[in-house]
């Protein structure tokens, strides 16, 4: 018998929509929803069929019987364990309140349940992954407009001319995004690429400016100034919907065209090249403001100057430009019903500080590296359990080392995962959740220009002893005393509760996957403008009054990054389109196609160092040091070196992955404390490395 379902891919956080072919109860083909991405998929999507097949993943709920880290674990069942969990944290509830209970995860759409499970604990201490990502863009965002990232998306397809800032579209990869690149440089727009280290989205580029590592700040300031000084920006756009423009024009006069050139080590000729070429393409230009912009001390406001050339381009709520997310109310309809909605909110202060202690910073998820100061100090108050669903803090954020001395000040760590994550492995606790094919999700709203109600649906029956996260939280919560705060018991349960106020039922969704909210994108009449930002002053802020009142500076004076000493190298990382993060290294198909990592190291730079490209290198900072191979290269910037982030696994029963390559978080040491200060983001890449080459060679060995 065979059956095809429509659901959503869970391989990375993109979660593209995919059609799945099922056969006597076994996947035999996935590929991209042909209703969205006309069946496209990414090679890590494709590798679905691997991860159901995988047998190094948890089978089925594990307790931790020696040290953390030490891999001991008794293999229980799920009421064994749910009871476990439920009466730990009845005692630390008893004893130090809800509030010393922290939960993080991955974020995304389906968090609905963890979120509600926390809050009906009644704890504050809701977080995740961003300070690692996409903090500083967020906080930038809301300093302009009063709307976070995830209100703005951008039409690529329709548009003259792209500029991305580290931003490697083409290989971290969104598969719909992808092809929207490729079509505009099809229909003759322009792509122009700048980054430390060239990249597949770099080789698509039409202007690739390879820059300084930390030196994105000074180029922003430059391209301001240009603009401005060109009168290539829109004027009556810039008058009419935003202030502060008069003190941004002269706030940027110092930092000219050739000034930016040289800080950043480019061609003046170049850079007023692309000037002209924004003055023929507005308002058809997007700067896209960055993702992952966790780099630098200066990243919030590289990003904050992106968004403002964007308001200077005048490309707001326009094809082919920036567009508002829309949801539910913005096409006249009902939205869904969330878990979370019903819960009356916590009233304890936020452990981390956001929100009192820390007021220039949304609190929304908060900032989660500064739990673990928290921890360890129990100030304003102690910290005892901490969960994390589908999120490894100990390979997203600096330095694992300090990190465990934090950790293990708690009495009760969850992990909640489908795989062995490095912090799976150091916890109390692993409650196995079913891989993406084995299970369904709850309904959420997909925002955008066209926004959609999307749902993940499941195609197979379980192989292991594994649960959804739905189901998970709703049994620990009816152990603690809250289920009421979770009327369900089956999926269907929760679907329909969902769905009530929207009139709409599953089945509208069995068709396609989702359910369309509009026909067309919703694009708002410029008149309609003046009442949708969130700033204090209702418009477009070039100069922010909330930071002004917070005494931080909105236009903040560039400082020149520090150069390596002698015979080190500023340490950065990216991604690759092959795998995603630490989630996938142990894939079978992926791990064929890539098994380790390189480190790029510059040509002129290792010819001064005597390495060659396929040597082994040490890698040290501060104590901790790895060995990897050398990708001996002119493609990345002198002063830095690069690898693959995910690598340098230490989890033994993920054969293929065990201490294969770099971890480069590893090597960051100190950098846990080291945030962009009105961001928020870590400062991942403020981090110097000492490059050798190592006694690991043959041809050395021989030689001694």
């Amino acid at each position: 018998m065979s059956n095809t379902v429509f659901s959503l891919c869970g391989m990375c956080t993109v979660r593209c929509p995919i059609r799945v072919e099922v056969e006597n109860g076994q996947v035999t083909w996935i590929e991209g929803n042909p209703h969205i991405l006309d069946g496209a998929l990414c090679a890590k999507g494709s590798a679905g069929l691997a991860l159901l097949a995988d047998d190094e993943r948890p089978q089925q709920p594990l307790i931790r019987r020696g040290g953390r880290g030490a891999g001991r674990w008794e293999g229980v069942s799920w009421e064994i364990v749910l009871d476990f969990v439920a009466e730990k944290l009845k005692g630390i509830i008893a004893r130090d309140g809800a509030r010393s209970v922290i939960l993080s995860c991955r974020g995304g759409p389906f968090i609905d349940p963890a979120r509600a499970f926390l809050k009906a604990l009644g704890s504050p201490n809701f977080t995740d992954h961003d300070s690692a990502c996409g903090r500083n863009v967020h906080h930038a965002s809301l300093s302009v407009y009063g709307l976070g990232r995830v209100d703005l998306a951008y039409d690529i397809k329709n548009t003259k001319h792209l500029v991305l800032f580290g931003r490697n579209l083409l290989e971290a990869l969104k598969v719909g995004e992808a092809n929207q690149v490729l079509d505009m440089l099809d229909a003759g727009g322009r792509l122009t690429y700048v980054d430390v280290r060239q990249t597949i989205t770099g080789l698509k580029a039409t202007r690739f400016f390879q820059v300084r590592p930390g030196t994105d700040y000074a180029l922003t300031l430059g391209m301001i100034q240009g603009v401005i000084k060109a009168g290539a920006y829109d004027q009556e756009f810039v008058s009419r919907y935003s202030t502060g423009f008069d003190q941004l024009a002269a706030f940027v006069e110092p930092y000219t065209i050739e000034w930016a050139a040289q800080e950043c080590g480019i061609k003046a000729k170049s850079l007023h090249g692309f000037i002209d070429e924004l003055g023929e393409d507005r308002p058809k230009v997007i700067f896209h403001p960055g993702w992952m912009l966790a780099r630098y001390r200066d990243s919030f406001y590289a990003s904050r100057n992106l968004h403002l050339l964007n308001v200077l381009m005048g490309n707001i709520e326009i094809k082919g430009g920036q567009i508002l997310a829309k949801g539910a109310k913005d096409c006249g309809k009902k939205g869904i019903r969330n878990l979370v909605d019903g819960i009356p909110q916590p009233t304890e202060k936020r452990a981390d500080g956001v929100g009192w202690k820390h007021t220039r910073f949304d609190k929304g998820p908060g900032l989660f590296q500064l739990f673990y100061e928290t921890m360890q100090t129990a100030d304003p108050y102690p910290l005892k359990s901490l969960f994390c669903y589908r999120h490894d803090p100990l390979t997203c954020f600096p330095d694992p080392a300090a990190q465990k001395q934090a950790l293990d000040h708690l009495d009760l760590i969850v992990s909640i995962d489908t795989h062995y994550s490095e912090f799976g492995w150091y916890s109390d606790v692993i409650l196995p959740e079913s891989v993406y094919l084995e299970r369904d999700c709850g309904i959420s709203i997909q925002k955008g220009p066209k926004p959609r109600l999307i749902y993940r649906r499941q195609a197979v029956a379980p192989r292991f002893d594994t649960k959804p996260g739905w189901w998970i939280f709703q049994q620990l919560a009816e152990r603690l005393g809250v289920g009421q705060y979770f009327p369900y018991q089956t999926i269907e349960d929760l679907w329909a509760w969902q769905l009530e106020p929207t009139g709409l039922t599953i089945a509208d969704f069995e068709q396609k996957g989702f359910v369309d909210l509009a026909d067309k994108p919703v694009l708002l009449a410029l008149d309609k403008l003046a009442n949708i930002y969130k700033t204090p002053s209702g418009k477009i802020e070039m100069v922010s009054e909330k930071l002004t009142k917070e005494g931080i500076a909105t236009l903040k004076p560039y400082a020149s990054p520090l150069k390596p000493p002698e015979g080190m190298f500023r340490l950065v990382f990216g991604r690759t389109a092959v795998n995603s993060h630490g989630h996938t290294i142990n894939n079978p198909l992926l791990h064929e196609l890539l098994p380790t990592n390189t480190l790029w190291i510059n040509k002129r730079e290792a010819v001064k160092l005597g390495i060659s490209d396929g040597d082994w290198v040490d890698v040290s900072a501060d104590g901790v040091s790895g060995v990897i191979k050398a990708k001996v290269t002119e493609f990345i910037h002198p002063e830095a070196v690069y690898c693959i982030h995910g690598f340098g696994r230490q989890v033994p029963l993920q054969s293929r992955a065990y201490h294969a390559g770099l971890s480069d978080q590893k090597l960051q040491v100190g950098l846990l404390n080291d945030m962009d200060p009105v961001g928020g983001g870590l400062c991942l890449c403020e981090g110097f490395v000492e490059v050798r080459r190592s006694s690991n060679n043959l041809k050395r060995s021989v030689e001694l």
